[in-house]
């Protein structure tokens, strides 16, 4: 099975599902269980932004040392801290510490891969299998943490059990959560242990820290820039912000929500199969745009529905669609640019998505107290189109090796 792809590709595939599944049911749980501790919507928003702060800063370092430290020992370092992350938000209330630990341990609040692991991983992948088959090898990373979120977004059900069942307090009944994304985390550490050193840099003299050539530096910086709006926009709709939103728009439970992402995640994993088959017919930048822009247009319908079933049936639809731009923009962009520059062009392309990204949250904390519960997902929707029509127009000349064959 995946003959064409090697043991560390597969291993690579386990760790992604590890976090994902972690994630899954994190993302959905984390601005409910903050509100329950007793937080307001602004400090709520705050510490989503210091947790995708914290992921940006970890990414930095990650980007521009990991080649020379060691892919290997970075991932499992990474693994360490999230999993420290997990116990501290177990054990602690206190707004202060959970602060910390939100920036040290990138607690993930996106309910998607946005922080320093994916820097690394994004430029193992193409070494793990032909260049042919790069695309196809993003899509499986992108299905085995979707499918993993999917299946993690079930569990975030199980407040509402303890309190049922066995009548815990509110507050208590979250803390198994967090254990078990601690738990998770030192699985996945644990996974990175038996990665060979093929995973490593094959560049023979070694430099203190990775660098980009002018031509790739002028490439990815365009590049970057277009993703940090998207990204911008994409962080008035994190997953937190959209379960928070049903539950409070809707009265939504929390075993109701997991269920609405945990169908919401397979439409995605699967539209990441379609992914790869459109951009073999149509190329990447072009599969990107083309099924960006009907997403963004859903996106903008959910806050306007005047029901729960019609704002479930936009969302579900635009989940279909919206994430199938994630293993072609991974993709495309380790292609524009040489083997030895991977780490620093995908860490690069991840710091100003999660600098941009990391900007919304405290903007949509203030928007949801003090204006309307839409226009989070108005104006990100609207940003979005605006950013799909620029990537278009910009990049669509500079292809992929693969593409310029053809």
């Amino acid at each position: 099975m995946l003959t064409w792809l090697n043991s560390d590709g597969k291993l690579i595939l386990a760790s992604r599902a590890l976090r994902g599944f972690a994630y899954g049911f994190l993302s959905i749980t984390l601005a409910i269980y903050l509100k329950i501790i007793g937080l307001e919507e602004l400090e709520i928003g705050i510490l989503i932004t210091v947790a995708l702060i914290g992921s940006v800063v970890v990414t930095f370092l990650v980007s521009i040392y990991a080649d020379v430290f060691g892919r290997r020992r970075t991932l499992i370092i990474l693994g360490s801290l999230m999993a420290t992350s997990g116990v501290v938000f177990a054990v602690s209330t206190n707004y202060a510490v959970l602060l910390v630990a939100a920036f040290l341990g990138t607690i993930n609040v996106t309910g998607t891969e946005v922080g320093p692991f994916l820097s690394v991983e994004q430029a193992i992948i193409p070494q793990t299998t032909l260049e042919r088959k790069r695309t196809t090898a993003f899509s499986l990373y992108s299905i085995s943490g979707t499918l993993a979120v999917a299946a993690g977004a079930l569990v975030s059900g199980l407040p509402d059990f303890l309190q049922s069942m066995f009548g815990m307090e509110p507050t208590k009944s979250f803390q198994p959560l967090f254990i078990l994304y601690a738990v998770l985390a030192l699985a996945a550490a644990s996974v990175y242990l038996t990665l060979s050193k093929r995973i490593e840099t094959s560049t023979g003299s070694a430099k203190s820290h990775a660098i980009l050539e002018p031509e790739s530096r002028r490439r990815i910086s365009r590049l970057a820039l277009l993703f940090s709006v998207d990204a911008f926009a994409g962080g008035f709709v994190l997953q937190s912000i959209v379960a928070f939103w049903f539950f409070t728009r809707f009265g939504v439970s929390l075993g109701s929500i997991g269920l609405v992402f945990f169908g919401a995640n397979i439409l995605s994993a699967i539209s990441f199969l379609v992914a790869a088959r459109i951009a073999d017919r149509i190329g990447l930048i072009r599969t990107m745009v083309f099924t960006h822009i009907p997403s963004n247009l859903l996106l903008i319908m959910v806050p306007l529905a005047p029901s729960l079933p019609l704002a479930l049936a936009f969302y579900l639809a635009r989940m279909s669609l919206s994430q199938m731009d994630v293993p072609t923009r991974q993709s495309y962009t380790v292609s524009i640019v040489s083997p030895k520059e991977r780490t620093a062009a995908a860490g690069f392309v991840n710091i100003s998505r999660n600098v941009s990204q990391a900007v919304s949250p405290s903007i949509t904390g203030y928007v949801l107290q003090s204006i309307s519960l839409a226009f989070p997902f108005l104006i990100g929707g609207g940003i979005k189109i605006v950013y799909d029509l620029a990537l278009y127009f910009s990049f669509r000349r500079i292809k992929p090796p693969e593409e310029s064959t053809v």
